[in-house]
Parts: structure tokens; C-alpha cells; sequence
């Protein structure tokens, strides 16, 4: 299946051409000093914290990342491949509330984050776990990092994220994440943790961001390399000027990235929008937001590159039919488009700010249709059937021929959540409606679910690190 594309070789060509005089003549301001000093020895021009990129310097550093990598999880038989033709699907990321039918809006807790990794690892359709799932407002913010990380991989033994608030939470999570794969040389041989670096923007990177790139590159694990930029607050109002402003700052931040070490695995990740001009809000729910994450996979094909982008996003504030169409949207045409990594995939409300149990059911059920969707079907002589059709015959069926039996659980996405029913089986039935029977389906998962093990030795030294960090 091709690829949707949306910019023209030329529209592709003038936005690196622009990105490229952007980092040249503008530059990006850099808050952290070792930083400033890397980039320096490695041929930038650095003015104060404001440095600037010499075309070759960028050329010659995004051909040194891997186009497509192995992440490994503690159970090999959920290592993903990031990058090529694959995507991967990983839940919402950074929200600092949650709601559900019963209990409503309210504060993320420890006991949410642990409910949303179990979620996640039960389901066959997100492919890992996306590290700060919520922000837990009832641990501590000095090991909320590392509580987080800890149940990560106590409930799940799916890939995970780990945290880049700054160089003690990047160097803590390194050190867990060694505990459980056994040393830092083993998690540099196989890359096992990574995490999400983003831009100030406009043209920006502050200390905390750029203190945890450099520690992750160090230890040769992959970054994502993001900026959100807003068009009309953040950015340019045009998407044209929003996407090479959103460029040039994610290879201004891979540049570093390779300069740190040579070979760091990254992903390009844009995840650029627009502003609700009647208010000055973040819309991630609009068509721009779909438009960008199109034209972001261009431009990281045109460089060789893994990318992020999409999910099932929105600015509903509930999980209606707004936070439906809105989230299809985005997750179709980023998959569509060949988005490798999809983060938000599950569960966001709010422009980012709320995660929803239901809406990650329901999500989890639109990616499980997207996947289908993307994935066509096969075409040889017995796909196309010609043998059957011949023995049916006009006005006959299909229903009870061992060709029906031998394909349909394959060749059919099986929905975990739709109601396919007629309309008298449904009324029989209770004529639930899906936000209802997303509610009962979390719930059935969460008092189901069967943790997997982890080692007990294991166990008990991530334990011991937390306990001397609180």
C-alpha cells in the first residue's frame, strides 16, 4: 500500500531549504553549557546561547542515525521495530488528570498510572507502554520518576518510556532500567529505555530538556526528538512556515544527539497544530493537526528517519462523538501516512490534559481497525475465491462452505467493543451504548488482568534504589 503524501517534491525541498536558513541565520537558543560546548567542537557557530548551523554540519549528522531499530522489552515477544514500514502504537503521555463514568473528572494517582500500564499491557493493539501515561499528583515529584518507571515494568513487561525532566531523572531511570537488563553496557548493545526530548517553541531548548538528551545519547538509547509548534501563537499562522520552524528545531536537537555519540537512535517527532484563534488555545483535534503529522513523515522519509506523530487526539472534553471523529482522524491519516511511532493512541481528552478509561477502550478499538486498514489483504488464487465462486454459482451463499470456515477469523478485523448486532438483539441485549460497554470492558480487564513476573532479585533491588532516593 502506498504511502499518503501531501507535499509535492518541490513544497518538500523549499521547507528543508528553509528549515536549513532558519538554523543558519536565526539559530536556536541552547540553555545548558555542556551542550553549547559539544555543539561548538562539532562545527557550530555559538554566539552566547544562540547557535547557529552551518548547512554541511546538518547534512552530514542526520545521515548518521539508524533508519529503523530494534527497542527491547524484558519479554522479547513484545521488541518492537521502529521505523521502515512498521508503526507502533503506545497510549496518551503527560496527562494530569483522569475521568471516568463513576468517579468523574480528577487528579491522576499512583493507582491510575498502575491501572493504565495494566491496561496497556493487556491490550493487543498498543505495542508499549508510554511512560508518564498520567502524572501521579499523590507521589512526591523527586521519585515520581522513578515510581513510574518501577511500575511500568512491575505490571508490564512491554517496551517503556523513561523520564527526560533533567539530568537526576534521566541518570535514575538509566540506572533502573540497567537493574533490569542487567548493565549499562547490555541496554547500549540493546536499546531498552528512551524518552521524549522537546523544543521550546520557538527556537528554543531549555537545560532540563537538553541535560536528558545528552545523558540518554550517552548511554546510546533513543530519543525522541519532538516540537509542538503552534501556528498562530508558537509558530508562523501558515502551516507551511509552522512545519520548517517545527524541522529545524528537531535537527537542530538530532544534531546534538549524534554529536553526544554517533549512531544515538532518534525518531523525528512533530507533532506541530494550530491555535483556536477565538481563543488562543492548543487544537489538536483539527484537520491542521492531521495535515502536519502527513507532512512530518514526509520530511523524516526525506532524511532516512523513524517519526512520531498523530494518535487518537482531540479537544473533546468528554469521550462523545467529538472525541470520536476527531481522534479517527488523526489516527487514520497518520497511519495512512506512515507515522512509525504513535503516541497519544489511547485514552487523551482535553488538548493533552485528561486521560479517559473509557476513551482508551474505544481508542484501543479504532487502532485495532486502523491496523486492519492499513494492513489490505492478500491477493493470490485462493484469496480471489475463482474455484468457490464456480461451485456456488448464481444465487447460492457462502455461509457453509469450509472456504468461509478456512478465512473468516483472518480475513475480518474481530471488534472487541462494537455492537454488530441487529437492532432487536441489541434492545434484547440491554441497548447498551459503547461508552457504557467501555466502562464495564476496563473493568473487566483491571480485575482480570494477570501481572506478568519479574524476577525477584530484580524485584527487590528496584525497591532498594527507590527506597535510598526517598
Amino acid at each position: 500500500m502506498h504511502q499518503f503524501e501531501i507535499l509535492t517534491k518541490t513544497q518538500l525541498e523549499k521547507v528543508h531549504a528553509t528549515s536549513l536558513r532558519i538554523l543558519e541565520k536565526i539559530g536556536l537558543d541552547f540553555g545548558y553549557p555542556p551542550a553549547l560546548e559539544v555543539l561548538k567542537k562539532g562545527g557550530a557557530r555559538v554566539d552566547g546561547q544562540q547557535v547557529f548551523f552551518p548547512p554541511g554540519l546538518i547534512e552530514e549528522q542526520l545521515k548518521k542515525p539508524p533508519a529503523e531499530f530494534t527497542l527491547y522489552a524484558r519479554n522479547p515477544e513484545h521488541n518492537v521495530v521502529i521505523g521502515g514500514r512498521n508503526t507502533v502504537f503506545a497510549p496518551g503521555y503527560g496527562a494530569p488528570f483522569v475521568t471516568d463514568l463513576e468517579n468523574g473528572r480528577r487528579q491522576a494517582t499512583l493507582k491510575d498510572f498502575e491501572n493504565f500500564v495494566k491496561l496497556t499491557g493487556a491490550s493487543a493493539n498498543q505495542d508499549l507502554l508510554s511512560g508518564t501515561v498520567v502524572e501521579p499528583t499523590d507521589i512526591p515529584a523527586e521519585i515520581r520518576h522513578a515510581r513510574m518507571l518501577y511500575a511500568s515494568v512491575k505490571y508490564s513487561d512491554k517496551c517503556f518510556m523513561g523520564s527526560t525532566m533533567g539530568i537526576r531523572a534521566a541518570r535514575e531511570c538509566l540506572q533502573m532500567a540497567s537493574i533490569l537488563f542487567g548493565s549499562r553496557a547490555e541496554l547500549a548493545s540493546n536499546p531498552a529505555i528512551f524518552g521524549i526530548v522537546g523544543a521550546l517553541t520557538p527556537l528554543k531548548y531549555d537545560a532540563r530538556m537538553l541535560e536528558a538528551l545528552m545523558e540518554y545519547a550517552a548511554a546510546g538509547q533513543p530519543l525522541i526528538i519532538a516540537s509542538l509548534a503552534i501556528a498562530g501563537a508558537t509558530g508562523p499562522v501558515t502551516m507551511a512556515g509552522t512545519l520548517a520552524l517545527q524541522n529545524a528545531e528537531v535537527m537542530a536537537g538530532i544534531v546534538l544527539a549524534q554529536l553526544v555519540r554517533e549512531g544515538t537512535p532518534v525518531i523525528f517527532g512533530g507533532v506541530s497544530t494550530n491555535a483556536e484563534m477565538r481563543n488562543g488555545t492548543l487544537s489538536i483535534g483539527s484537520p491542521e493537526m492531521a495535515i502536519n503529522a502527513a507532512a512530518t513523515a514526509q520530511m523524516a522519509r526525506h532524511y532516512r528517519l523513524p517519526v512520531r506523530g498523530g494518535g487518537a487526539v482531540c479537544d473533546a472534553k468528554s469521550p462523545d462523538a467529538q472525541a470520536s471523529y476527531e481522534s479517527m482522524m488523526n489516527l487514520l491519516m497518520a497511519r495512512l501516512s506512515g507515522i512509525n511511532f504513535m503516541l497519544h493512541s489511547a485514552g487523551i481528552l482535553e488538548s493533552f490534559n485528561c486521560m479517559s478509561y473509557e476513551k482508551f477502550i474505544i481508542d484501543d478499538e479504532m487502532c485495532g481497525m486502523v491496523k486492519r486498514i492499513k494492513s489490505g489483504y492478500e491477493v493470490n488464487p485462493d484469496t480471489l475465491a475463482f474455484d468457490i465462486i464456480k461451485e456456488v454459482g448464481p444465487g447460492g451463499h457462502f455461509l457453509d462452505k469450509d472456504h468461509t470456515f478456512d478465512h473468516f477469523r483472518t480475513e475480518f478485523y474481530q471488534p472487541q467493543l462494537s455492537n454488530r448486532d441487529d437492532f432487536v438483539s441489541w434492545q434484547a441485549g440491554g441497548s447498551s451504548r459503547s461508552l457504557e460497554r467501555a466502562h464495564t470492558r476496563y473493568k473487566e480487564i483491571l480485575e482480570t488482568y494477570e501481572t506478568p513476573e519479574l524476577p525477584a532479585d530484580v524485584d527487590k533491588d528496584l525497591l532498594q534504589f527507590i527506597a535510598k532516593r526517598t
